[in-house]
């Protein structure tokens, strides 16, 4: 039987990777950008050159978000309640803000994030390209 966590000279850590695509880096080098506009993931990377157009994000990103951002408001929320009872449009109009606020800043970072981890794992066509 082989060894199968044996590096190989072609290998692609996923921290590194993922690590990049939050900061919206290339996975492959870090240094050029990922997206071009707020969600648009660019063709090559202009710094290495690495094609990126192969990415399948999808619905997975805006997934993620709603996952993070609902597991983090919502014990927020509870507390907010219990403890201070603030009127009802005063819980809103703070919490509706922080929930906005939160999905815009998490969205393209999390598309980074699985962009980086498909070029790290070779999926979707990430494993022809260098």
């Amino acid at each position: 039987m082989t060894d199968q966590t044996a590096a190989t000279p072609d290998d692609r850590p996923t921290w590194p990777a993922v690590f990049n695509g939050f900061r919206r880096k290339c996975p492959n080098c870090g240094k050029g950008k990922m997206l071009h506009s707020y969600l648009k993931v660019n063709d090559h990377c202009a710094e290495c050159g690495q094609e990126l157009f192969h990415h399948r994000a999808d619905d997975g990103p805006a997934y993620l978000t709603i996952l993070i951002v609902g597991h983090l408001m919502a014990p927020g929320l509870h507390v907010a309640y219990v403890q201070y009872r603030p009127e009802p449009l005063t819980l809103f109009a703070i919490f509706a803000l922080g929930c906005l606020s939160l999905s815009l800043y998490l969205l393209p970072r999390l598309k980074g994030v699985v962009v980086a981890y498909q070029w790290a794992r070779r999926m979707h066509g990430f494993g022809k390209s260098g």
